[in-house]
C-alpha cells in the first residue's frame, strides 16, 4: 500500500499539485489508521492531507480513479448482486450474466438489450440510484464503447462512442417530463432543468470512470495516469483555453492576485537596511582611531516602480492581455502607478478604466466596448501602436518607469519601426516583453520578435497563470 501511494504522490507532484515531504508522511500515517475497504473514506484522507487547493481537487480525483480503480474495492458479481433490475425481466438478464460478461470489453459482452439498458437508466436517474447508475454505466461500455485491449486510443473516444448512442437528450426531456408536475411554474421548470442536467453530469461521470477502469486493466496505473494527466488551472495556456477552462482561470486569478500582493508587500517589508550612510559610519568610526568597524546604514526607502503596460487586444492574444491587465492592477499598490494602453492598429489609453473600480475584472470587461483601438484595417500593427505611444506619452517615461509589452509581435508584414522601441528603451528604466507563443513559433510567419528583441532587457515566453505570477512577482 506505501509503495501504491508513493506512485500516487509522484503523480500528483508530476501534474503540478505540490506535496511536502512531510505531507507524504501524513498521508503514510492516515492510511495506516483507516478502513482501507471503504473507498470513499480513502480518497477523502487523501483529500485532506494531500490537497491545499480547491482547484485542484479534479486534478486529484482523476489521479486517484486511476491508483485507487474501483476494482480493487469491489467486484463486479457484487456489484450486480446488489441490484433489483426492473420487475424480474432484468433480473433474468443480469441472472444470466456471468461474471466474465458483466466487464467485458465489447458489446458481445452486455446483458441487456438497448431498451432495458435504457430503462435502466432512466430508473437510475430518476431515483437518484447510484449502484444502478453504475451498472448502467457498465453495461453502457460494454455495448457501445467498443473498446479492444492494447488498442492506442484514448478515453475520449471511447466516451464519445458511448455517450452518441446513448441519445442523452432523448433521456433528459424524458426524466423532465417524469419530475414536472402538472402546470409547474418558471421557477419550478428552471429547478427541475437543473436537477436533471447535474443528474446527466453524474451519468457522464460514472461512465467515464468505468472507461477509465478498463483502460487501468489494460494499460497499468503509470501510463494511464501520464494520458489523462490534467493541467492545473495554473498551467493552463491562455491562448488555447477553452470556455470551461477560461472559466477556471477566471476563478483562479483572483486569488492569486490577492496571495502575490501580500507576498510583495511581505517582502519589502523586510528590507531593513538601506545603502551604507558614509557620514554616520565615520563618526561611528572615531572612537577606533579611523577605522570603520561599525557600520551605519540609512534607512531604508524601498522605490516602487512605475509600471506603463502596452498590451496588443486582437484576436486570440486578447485573452492573455486581459488576463495581465487584470492581475497588474489587482495589485497596483505594490506600483508607484499603473499606466495602461492597449492597441490592434491603433492605440488607446484605457488607464481611466481602472479608476476606482474594485475588481479591475469590470474594467478589463469594458475595454473591447470602449477603448479606440481601431484606426485602420483592424490587423495587428506594432510599429503604427508604438509611434503613436512615442508620440503622445514617451515624455512620461523616466529612469524609474518600466515597460511591459504584451503580445505575439504579428505584425502583419506591416513594417517594425524597431528604432522607436530604441528609443523608449533608452528613455525607461526596463522594457520587458511578454509573448503568449511558445519560443518555437518566435520569428515563424510574420512574427518578428528578432527585430524587437534587442531592445528589450528580457522576452519572455509567458503563457500561464504560473509563469504570469512569476514574472510579476520579479518585476514588483
Amino acid at each position: 500500500m506505501l509503495n501504491l501511494l508513493g506512485d500516487f504522490i509522484g503523480e500528483l507532484r508530476a501534474a503540478g499539485i505540490p506535496v511536502s515531504m512531510s505531507e507524504h508522511v501524513d498521508a503514510a500515517r492516515a492510511v495506516g489508521v483507516i478502513n482501507l475497504g471503504d473507498r470513499s473514506l480513502l480518497r477523502a484522507t487523501l483529500g485532506a492531507t494531500l490537497v491545499k487547493d480547491g482547484d485542484h481537487l479534479s486534478v486529484f480525483h482523476t489521479a486517484f480513479d486511476v491508483y485507487f480503480s474501483i476494482r480493487s474495492w469491489e467486484s463486479a458479481e457484487a456489484l450486480l448482486g446488489e441490484l433489483d433490475v426492473d420487475q424480474g425481466e432484468s433480473d433474468g438478464a443480469a441472472g444470466a450474466a456471468g461474471p466474465g460478461q458483466s466487464r467485458g470489453q465489447g458489446g458481445a459482452g452486455s446483458s441487456l438489450s438497448a431498451q432495458e439498458l435504457s430503462e435502466l437508466l432512466f430508473r437510475a436517474l430518476l431515483d437518484g440510484d447510484v449502484n444502478a447508475m453504475r451498472l448502467g454505466a457498465n453495461e453502457a461500455v460494454s455495448r457501445y464503447a467498443g473498446m479492444e485491449p492494447g488498442r492506442p486510443v484514448g478515453g475520449t473516444y471511447y466516451l464519445y462512442r458511448t455517450l452518441r448512442n446513448l441519445e442523452l437528450e432523448a433521456l433528459e426531456q424524458r426524466l423532465l417530463a417524469g419530475t414536472l408536475g402538472e402546470n409547474p411554474d418558471e421557477l419550478a421548470q428552471r429547478l427541475a432543468h437543473d436537477d436533471v442536467t447535474a443528474r446527466i453530469e453524474q451519468l457522464k461521470a460514472e461512465i467515464e470512470r468505468e472507461i477509465r477502469e478498463r483502460l487501468v486493466d489494460d494499460r497499468g496505473s503509470e501510463a494511464l495516469a501520464k494520458s489523462v494527466r490534467k493541467p492545473l488551472p495554473e498551467d493552463l495556456d491562455v491562448m488555447h483555453a477553452n470556455r470551461e477552462e477560461m472559466a477556471q482561470l477566471e476563478r483562479a486569478l483572483r486569488p492569486l492576485s490577492r496571495k502575490l500582493a501580500v507576498r510583495l508587500a511581505r517582502r519589502r517589508r523586510r528590507r531593513r537596511r538601506g545603502p551604507v550612510d558614509l557620514r554616520h559610519t565615520v563618526r561611528r568610526s572615531l572612537s577606533t582611531g579611523g577605522v570603520p568597524l561599525d557600520l551605519r546604514f540609512k534607512p531604508p526607502r524601498p522605490a516602487k516602480p512605475e509600471i506603463f503596460v502596452i498590451a496588443d487586444v486582437s484576436g486570440s492574444v486578447a485573452s492573455f492581455a486581459r488576463f495581465t491587465l487584470h492581475l497588474v492592477h489587482a495589485i497596483s499598490s505594490q506600483f508607484s502607478k499603473v499606466r495602461s494602453f492597449v492597441f490592434v492598429d491603433g492605440l488607446d489609453e484605457v488607464t481611466r478604466l481602472f479608476d476606482g473600480v474594485e475588481d479591475p475584472a469590470d474594467a478589463v470587461a469594458r475595454i473591447n466596448a470602449e477603448a479606440d483601438v481601431i484606426a485602420f484595417d483592424g490587423h495587428s500593427d506594432y510599429g503604427r501602436a508604438f509611434t503613436t505611444f512615442h508620440d503622445h506619452y514617451a515624455k512620461d517615461l523616466t529612469k524609474r518607469s518600466t515597460v511591459l509589452i504584451l503580445g505575439d509581435a504579428r505584425n502583419n508584414y506591416h513594417e517594425a519601426h524597431a528604432e522607436v522601441l530604441a528609443d523608449l528603451h533608452y528613455r525607461a528604466k526596463a522594457v520587458y516583453w511578454l509573448n503568449p507563443e511558445p519560443t518555437s513559433y518566435w520569428n515563424s510567419g510574420d512574427s518578428i520578435v528578432s527585430q524587437y528583441a534587442p531592445y528589450c532587457d528580457r522576452v519572455i515566453e509567458c503563457r500561464t497563470l504560473r509563469q504570469l505570477e512569476a514574472f510579476v512577482g520579479e518585476l514588483a
